[in-house]
């Protein structure tokens, strides 16, 4: 491992572990009647709770319902939460479990609509090209281009998956949670995070190798 990627892993475990004491402090008061206080985490984490709801049952209408019931949750337990793992990981297993449960119920196996499916493309894009602005050696537009292409096809691909490889790839690849904060959130075994994460991307590998999209 470079030097470089040393200070980058470090960095990244300081700044989690600010935000963890940002939660910590929050949840306190939330936990005393301080409604501003639940505001605060509510917004925090509304749209990366959104997103990963609706990456995984591909409907804009489902996933605002479901994030409003995330939210319920949240605030009708937040007085159970000990304090045991991170604000951010109890929530988002609420989330997860709620849309999972959902898409299980309603069996929502269909590929997401053309609006859900644009609503994604583009948020895809707009965090590609976040990266690509970031980068002082930027690439020429025609790798610009071809890495979009690339990146359309792969959110098509991660329609096709049924809802539990979805949402292991999601929190692993879009949400860059590690394996044992996904382990926490899917209630699994760190073993079972990475095995179910090998067949998720395989498959991927197949639909796309495949152009089943």
């Amino acid at each position: 491992m470079t030097e470089a990627a040393k200070i980058e892993i470090q960095y990244n475990r300081m700044a989690n572990e600010c935000i963890s004491m940002d939660d910590a402090n929050l949840v306190r008061q939330c936990q005393h009647g301080d409604s501003a206080a639940m505001e605060q985490l509510l917004i925090k984490y509304q749209n990366r709770i959104y997103n990963v709801i609706l990456k995984i049952c591909a409907d804009p209408d489902d996933a605002a319902e479901l994030t409003q019931e995330t939210f319920v949750k949240v605030i009708e337990n937040i007085g159970k939460f000990e304090g045991k793992s991170q604000f951010y990981t109890w929530a988002f297993r609420i989330a997860v479990n709620l849309t999972l449960n959902y898409c299980q119920k309603n069996a929502k196996l269909e590929i997401s609509s053309l609006d859900a499916e644009k609503e994604m493309e583009e948020s895809q894009t707009t965090q590609a090209m976040k990266e690509f602005l970031k980068d002082d050696n930027s690439p020429d537009p025609v790798e610009v281009a071809q890495n979009k292409e690339l990146c359309n096809l792969t959110i098509k691909a991660l329609m096709q998956l049924d809802e539990p490889q979805k949402a292991i790839v999601v929190l692993r690849d879009i949400e860059g949670m590690n394996y044992a904060q996904i382990a926490e959130v899917l209630n699994i075994e760190l073993g079972t995070v990475r095995s179910r994460l090998s067949r998720a991307r395989g498959r991927l590998r197949e639909i796309l190798e495949a152009g089943l999209l």
